[in-house]
């Protein structure tokens, strides 16, 4: 990477994180706050009624899935409200005018999403130490499905940025397909409760691969083949960064 490349990868990228960090009133503090009362309700007082699953308490079963969830919708929501924003004010044309590649451009948006996905997963980690004990079984696995999801999700949330006509488009997304993969993807229970056909049709949901992954990290459990939640995630991970190179190739759904 030259000078010149670096230089502008790095300037978006320190963009995206001040953007965030300046308010993180806005940006931080409602999903951890959202998280903390997911602990309480369904942790503390739900779970003491369900007892164990998969061999460990409630609570520390639906841990690892709600710090995943929170890393999910954080990550996505941060990349398609701000490249959103500047294809609104078309800021965003400047940049495609520039000498810097799109890939750049993609890299420093997507990065600046992983940032806030992670920043936000971390802060409901450490909240998540004082409802329950935490020791992770594979320290590799646990950092490298948290960090590919992030990415995975930050270039859907920059694709949606793309596709959207108005700031109504970018919720669209979230709340009719992210948040039902999101609840549906084993982040509250176990997919060994569920009947042979409902969970055939989870296994069809990619969200239950990653919660598990990263359930399999952290307690070393998990409802399906780790090696494949991977595969699944660089495959969707390769494919997102095709299609979104293509469309600022295209550049005609960049011009508000």
């Amino acid at each position: 990477m030259n000078t010149t490349i670096w230089i502008s990868f790095a300037t978006i990228l320190r963009r995206e994180v001040r953007r965030f960090t300046r308010i993180w009133p806005q940006t931080l503090v409602p999903p951890v706050i959202t998280m903390s009362l997911y602990f309480v309700i369904f942790g503390s007082l739900i779970g003491s009624r369900i007892g164990e699953m998969g061999g460990y308490s409630y609570m520390e079963f639906v841990v690892p899935g709600l710090i995943m969830m929170s890393v999910i919708t954080n990550s996505y929501a941060n990349v398609a409200s701000s490249f959103y924003s500047a294809k609104f004010q078309r800021s965003v044309e400047e940049l495609l005018v520039s000498p810097t590649p799109n890939w750049v451009i993609m890299a420093g948006y997507v990065l600046g999403g992983v940032a806030r996905g992670l920043i936000v997963g971390l802060t409901v980690t450490l909240i998540a130490l004082f409802f329950t004990d935490l020791t992770v079984q594979h320290v590799g696995i646990t950092v490298a499905i948290v960090f590919l999801t992030a990415v995975l999700f930050s270039l859907a949330g920059f694709i949606n940025a793309i596709f959207a006509n108005s700031f109504d488009d970018i919720s669209i997304i979230p709340t009719f397909v992210l948040t039902p993969l999101t609840y549906l993807g084993g982040v509250f229970y176990s997919i060994d409760l569920l009947s042979p056909f409902f969970q055939g049709l989870s296994k069809l949901n990619p969200v239950l691969y990653m919660v598990n992954a990263f359930r399999y990290g952290v307690l070393g459990v998990s409802d399906i083949n780790v090696i494949w939640a991977f595969i699944g995630v660089l495959v969707f991970i390769g494919f997102l960064f095709g299609w979104g190179m293509h469309l600022m190739s295209n550049g005609k759904r960049l011009r508000h």
